[in-house]
């Protein structure tokens, strides 16, 4: 990780607690960019990001959240607000729905969002669910890895995998070589069984891939999926209909086929699992930089920090999402898909 990694860790809203709350995070220092040579031209070419104008573009969205959004309590740091920038290509308009979208999405699902921090997830990183490859691939994205087979339902509910996915997610995009190259996803299906999947219906479906597409800033390069049983085709019936046709087609499913899998990612950064020549599978390194952030995940995500009902309320039901009403009708229909499926 960089120095401008070290830098990104103080809390986005540490401004906003209140007298009877943690104290305020020191104010960080002046944005000092962190990025290769290399990589701010890939920004300038990939991300519309030029670096003579990149102060200004913050403090455009700066003025546009205290004009257009004076009651939002976020951080208006000059990193904090690149993220939002990056993710939409520096389009003004675009990273401040997203910006509102974020802080909407954390508001409305609180069984994800409260009390987020490493601590209340041990039992999730312990199992191995996810972690975090130690080698990029080719284009510098951080590798996620999701093994929903290490998951045992009867242990704790699914809206657990999905807080540690997001955790996750938090401390990868503080680095800014992260909000440039975007991640790649690779998920090991392998020993899924009916009855877990049934537990990713379309109420959870919504709701992730709408924070994933609309919600977060963050760029999703690649989905590999891998060990796919037969029942995954319900699974993925059930998701791609609140897929965006870009991400839809960031969608590669490899089955047992691990020679396709190393067309896109090289052997030498998959572990032994996948084929690969880079070592074992290790989740101990991951969670250890996780639970090392505790103090960062309770200040941002464990204070009682209130909003404002009428600016979140504006933020956009994310395009091609269906109403809870239309995911309670589509739920009936599950079972039966996944059935004739497996």
């Amino acid at each position: 990780m960089s120095e401008e990694s070290d830098s990104l860790k103080t809390s986005p809203s540490a401004a906003s607690l209140a007298d009877n709350e943690l104290p305020p995070a020191p104010e960080p220092p002046g944005y000092v960019c962190s990025l290769t040579g290399e990589l701010v031209a890939k920004a300038r070419e990939e991300l519309q990001e030029k670096p003579e104008w990149r102060l200004r573009d913050v403090q455009a969205l700066r003025d546009m959240v205290r004009k257009e959004c004076p009651h939002l309590r976020t951080s208006l740091d000059d990193a904090f607000l690149l993220r939002f920038l990056r993710a939409r290509k520096f389009d003004y308009d675009r990273a401040l729905q997203l910006l509102i979208n974020y802080h909407s999405c954390r508001r409305s699902w609180p069984e994800v969002f409260n009390n987020l921090k490493p601590s209340a997830l041990k039992d999730v990183l312990a199992s191995g669910f996810l972690t975090v490859l130690p080698h990029t691939d080719p284009r510098g994205c951080h590798i996620l890895c999701i093994r929903p087979d290490r998951w045992i339902p009867s242990n704790y509910p699914i809206t657990e995998n999905i807080r540690a996915i997001y955790l996750t997610l938090e401390k990868l995009i503080q680095a800014e070589e992260t909000q440039v190259n975007g991640i790649v996803i690779l998920a090991d299906y392998k020993g899924v069984s009916l009855s877990k999947a049934s537990h990713f219906g379309p109420f959870i479906a919504k709701k992730v891939i709408g924070i994933l597409q609309d919600g977060f800033p963050i760029r999703i390069k690649a989905v590999h999926v891998v060990n796919e049983p037969r029942i995954f085709k319900g699974i993925f019936a059930i998701i791609k209909p609140f897929l965006k046709e870009k991400i839809a087609n960031r969608f590669f499913l490899h089955g047992s086929d691990l020679n396709s899998l190393h067309t896109n990612l090289p052997r030498s950064i998959l572990p032994k699992e996948y084929g690969g020549t880079a070592g074992e599978l290790d989740t101990t390194a991951w969670n250890a930089v996780l639970l090392a952030s505790e103090e960062d995940f309770v200040r941002e995500f464990c204070q009682l920090v209130p909003t404002c009902d009428s600016i979140l309320g504006q933020a956009l039901l994310p395009e091609g999402l269906t109403s809870d009403a239309q995911c309670d009708d589509s739920m009936r229909a599950v079972k039966s898909q996944l059935y004739s499926c497996y």
